[in-house]
């Protein structure tokens, strides 16, 4: 019996009056609407309906379950309905995950115009560098950079490649050298951010030709903005996404090594769980995404 399916026939039968037009209004026929009645009874272990041919009544026990089951379905029904502006516009809560530092660098700015043009959409935005479980703490949408992302059941959408910059403060350059090969790395005191693909070798390619590097330093850490700290402190050198320290560079804070030779590149992406019945609210975020980040050709 599909226990759902007879309740609701029940109650049509009580609403109409007549099994006659409950069928009519449902598309069912007589006898299956009879046949809901009759397992229902038998699920419950009651009569719910006095029937004899010229008239329909409800038992004392029918009037009760009448009565809760009408105000569940309502419920339901009110609950199916609540559904339909998220179906149709971006509404609601989006909870999103994001890197600190490049949305710091890349997005912060933008946000607001976003939210702007979405009133009834609220953001709970989520600045961290861990990789979090989007389904089991119940994330919308991730941002995501990796020169390697992983197999998953998740649904991953290129946005933007980060170009990345061997660079260090003109102090430390002085000090230790600047690198003219990347062989040369080993000697040096490389900063080392701990949640990218590549913490322990870095790789450098020129005219076809891949070099991997093995480097070490005295400091790793989990935020690209701890690793532009170390730098301007002239602590060291380190690869890093050109984004967050174009502005040191440009006013010499900072100055770049090695600029013969393209070092690993992170793709960003924008991943969440689901393909199907993806909602407005993910759609809007993800469409703003990639409006934002879509280079130059």
């Amino acid at each position: 019996m599909d226990q759902l399916q007879a309740i609701k026939v029940f109650r049509q039968v009580v609403d109409q009056g007549s099994f006659a037009e409950a069928a009519r209004r449902m598309g069912l026929s007589p006898a299956a609407v009879s046949k809901n009645i009759r397992e229902l009874e038998a699920h419950l272990r009651v009569r719910l309906l006095n029937r004899t041919t010229r008239r329909l009544s409800l038992t004392e026990a029918g009037e009760r379950y009448f009565e809760q089951i009408a105000r569940i379905l309502d419920d339901l029904s009110e609950a199916d309905s609540s559904l339909g502006p998220m179906q149709r516009m971006p509404s609601g809560l989006l909870r999103v995950s994001a890197p600190m530092a490049f949305t710091l660098a890349r997005l912060s700015n933008a946000i607001v115009g976003f939210l702007d043009r979405h009133p009834d959409l609220t953001l709970d935005l989520k600045l961290e560098d861990r990789r979090v479980d989007l389904v089991k703490e119940g994330i919308d949408l991730a941002i995501r950079g990796s020169d390697r992302l992983e197999d998953s059941s998740l649904i991953a959408r290129k946005l933007m490649t980060l170009r990345h910059v061997v660079c260090a403060s003109p102090g430390y350059f002085a000090c230790a050298g600047r690198p003219g090969e990347p062989e040369d790395l080993r000697s040096h005191n490389c900063v080392q951010f701990t949640l990218s693909g590549h913490t322990q070798e870095w790789s450098f390619t020129r005219k076809e030709r891949t070099v991997r590097v093995a480097i070490g330093g005295r400091y790793k850490v989990t935020t690209s903005l701890a690793v532009r700290d170390a730098l301007l402190g002239g602590f060291g050198l380190s690869l890093i996404p050109r984004i967050y320290v174009e502005k040191d560079i440009a006013e010499g804070r900072l100055t770049t090594a090695l600029d013969d030779w393209t070092p690993v590149e992170t793709s960003i992406y924008a991943v969440y769980p689901s393909r199907q019945y993806v909602l407005p609210k993910v759609r809007a975020f993800v469409d703003f995404l990639i409006d934002e980040m879509q280079e130059e050709a």
